[in-house]
């Protein structure tokens, strides 16, 4: 017997069903572009609208099951693509503040939507009914006349569905729903603690003694109060590492933020074990070997096996260059008079030092170069000009969720509407670690939606009327982050699930690691990188500074990634049933085995009790993934540079046969077409600077 998907709804309270009455999310906004209304958004409107998109989605597949006509394209396929709208619509705005903006009201919400999410998507794809449908569509697509388009579609719903579950008699459908609930719940809860671990594990020092290092301006920026307080980001290294030069300081944060979910009052280790013991079951119960095994089926490495072999040609390399550095920074350490051995909290501050002496480039130096309104606007942008012809509009009509965001509008060259774009680019405590792109409104034609989207950073606020004064590495971030934006605004699709940034996760990171090849382009870097205070170009002095230190400390950049990679890797390969004793050892092992731990003084670039990613960020047994599109990022780069460069022929073509394709090709042919053969290694390898 079909189970019914209106079983699996939850159901509406009076008192929320008479807040739908003036609840912003049930009509499409009159904003331009359908952009969120934030003027009329409140927190209470949420769960309702959640609620009511949930019910309107189950009562749209109970018409679709429930249907007496055969099952075609448009009765089926199209009609679940179309079920979705209204939650979307209230999905895309209440998931972004819960990352963005999040509050307690917001916090309560999400505990509470998650297991109702998770078996929410359960009663539609684990439905008996309706998978007899997609079926006997899928079965029939070379017989149904259907585009490229809708036949790529229906094969999607079809993949998905049996990677959901949908094969499974009803006892194990029965029991992967409440797997699923459960991971739901935890990977939530993680969201919350690992915040709470972030904000709760920053330091404090009493002088500015302590912080000696930092300029003024810095200093200023931490004042709290009578003390001085260093709050954590999300990576185990934190930046002020590489400028403090306060030992005792240095060793308090490094400590601070690589124990921040461990032994304190936010301790996420029993929730890593638990979300790795569900995952590893589930993984099973889908009939293979491990999670990794089943959550890899439609990326482009497809199997773990190839994961690992990208990974057995880094690691050789890139801890060997790591121990050549240590051994580099140790001598720094003996020549500047101190004698003690090379610590995780040293290695920054005394690579610093080293890339001053070996290649005279100071980070303190380059700042002045690199403020933020000129790296976006005459940096990011003007790079998409010259390779896409679009052009950019700062609007301050539309309304946003917090002051520090700014919104522009995006025209095609020949002056159309192309889109509109948020940047909320400065750090606070309501907000995650991290940079990252999302989208309110996906592209698409079904709906006729043109793209909103938003980058968010974690950048230092200036004091009032100070610029705001970035690193070389924030601004390669900007571009990055834009990267993914470009994925999103070039979507050429009919349906939202196929739309843009809708591909496989280790090929999403590749428009985004490809764009980072603009931040030093000479055109590029000459219009946006400019004295704030003499609007003096950025001499080529400095320029060549930082391309002679391309290569330094990537033996280093590169171990703690790979680190956090096995790491990932090693969580997802477990087999159900096997016994964990602590996360701490788990991780040290995971480690030893894969000799990622040589080099005493280079830790994960995340270690498991902190790695978000992985345990609520939707990249398990997929962090892998960065370092695979870099490989085709600086393989795709050799081909700019073989073709000419930055021109727009070249921009264009990469829109047409790539960047605008979203999940409508094989991956692999796709690129292959593009680029005239499959990617390499050889260009990762030679612009990381190491060697086996």
């Amino acid at each position: 017997m079909a189970l019914s998907v209106g079983l699996m709804a939850c159901g509406t309270s009076g008192g929320e069903q008479s807040n739908l009455e003036n609840n912003p999310f049930m009509e499409e906004s009159t904003l331009p572009y359908h952009a969120p209304d934030f003027t009329k958004i409140k927190d209470e409107h949420y769960q309702p609208a959640l609620l009511e998109g949930m019910r309107v989605q189950n009562e749209a597949i109970k018409a679709i099951v429930e249907n007496t006509e055969a099952p075609d394209f448009e009765n089926t396929i199209l009609a679940i693509e179309k079920s979705s709208a209204l939650l979307n619509r209230v999905a895309s705005v209440f998931y972004a503040l819960t990352s963005s903006h999040r509050n307690d009201k917001i916090t309560e919400i999400q505990e509470f939507m998650a297991p109702k999410m998770s078996q929410h998507s359960d009663g539609i794809y684990l439905n008996e009914g309706l998978f007899e449908k997609v079926k006997a569509v899928y079965e029939n697509r070379n017989d149904l006349n259907l585009d490229p388009e809708s036949l790529k579609l229906t094969e999607e719903y079809y993949t998905n569905f049996v990677i959901a579950g949908a094969n499974l008699d009803a006892e194990k459908k029965e029991e992967l729903k409440d797997i699923n609930s459960r991971i739901a719940s935890l990977t939530t809860e993680f969201t919350k603690v690992n915040a709470e671990a972030m904000n709760g594990g920053a330091i404090y020092v009493d002088t500015p003694e302590e912080l000696a290092g930092l300029s003024e301006s810095e200093i200023n920026n931490l004042k709290d109060g009578d003390r001085y307080k260093i709050p954590l980001l999300n990576t185990t290294q934190q930046p002020l590492l590489a400028t403090l030069e306060h030992r005792p300081t240095r060793e308090k944060l490094f400590k601070a933020s690589y124990y921040r979910a461990e032994g304190t009052d936010h301790d996420t280790q029993d929730l890593v074990m638990e979300i790795a013991k569900l995952r590893a079951e589930k993984g099973a119960l889908l009939g293979f070997e491990n999670y990794a095994a089943w959550s890899l089926q439609k990326t482009m490495a497809k199997d773990a096996s190839y994961v690992q072999e990208l990974f057995s040609g880094l690691i050789p390399a890139a801890t060997k260059k790591a121990g050549e550095e240590a051994a580099v920074i140790q001598k720094m350490i003996y020549d500047s008079g101190e004698d003690f051995t090379l610590e995780p909290w040293d290695w920054n501050f005394y690579a610093e030092k080293v890339r001053k002496a070996k290649y005279d480039l100071d980070e303190n130096e380059l700042k002045p170069y690199f403020e933020l309104n000129s790296v976006l606007e005459n940096g990011v942008f003007y790079a998409a000009e010259k390779l896409y012809g679009i052009t950019f509009k700062k609007r301050t009509d539309i309304p946003t969720y917090h002051e520090d965001v700014v919104v522009y509008e995006l025209f095609e060259e020949d002056g159309s509407e192309l889109g509109l774009f948020y940047g909320d680019f400065f750090a606070r405590e309501t907000k995650r670690g991290g940079a990252w792109m999302s989208s309110f409104v996906t592209a698409n034609k079904l709906y006729n939606h043109k793209p909103v989207i938003y980058n968010v950073c974690n950048y230092t606020k200036p004091k009032d009327g100070e610029p705001a004064l970035i690193s070389y590495d924030e601004a390669t971030t900007l571009f990055h982050e834009f990267g993914h934006a470009l994925h999103g605004f070039f979507a050429d699709q009919m349906y939202p699930s196929l739309a843009g940034t809708a591909v496989a996760r280790d090929f999403v990171e590749f428009p985004s690691q490809i764009n980072e090849s603009w931040v030093l382009y000479p055109e590029v870097l000459n219009n946006y990188a400019k004295h704030y205070e003499t609007g003096e170009v950025i001499p080529a002095t400095l320029v060549n500074k930082i391309k002679n230190a391309s290569t330094f400390n990537q033996g280093y950049s590169l171990t703690e990634n790979l680190a956090a990679s096995n790491i990932d890797m090693a969580w997802h390969t477990i087999p159900a049933g096997t016994h964990i004793e602590d996360v701490v050892t788990f991780e040290n092992n995971a480690l030893h085995t894969t000799k990622l731990d040589v080099v005493h003084a280079v830790k994960p670039r995340y270690r498991s009790s902190y790695f978000a990613h992985i345990f609520s960020g939707g990249y398990a047994a997929g962090y892998y993934s960065y370092l695979w599109t870099e490989m085709l990022h600086h393989d795709a780069y050799q081909w700019f540079e073989e073709n000419g460069g930055m021109t727009r022929e070249n921009g264009q073509r990469f829109r047409d046969m790539v960047i605008s394709r979203g999940n409508t090709l094989d991956y692999e042919e796709m690129y292959r077409a593009w680029r005239g053969k499959d990617p390499s290694i050889q260009a990762l390898v030679k612009a990381r600077g190491v060697v086996n």
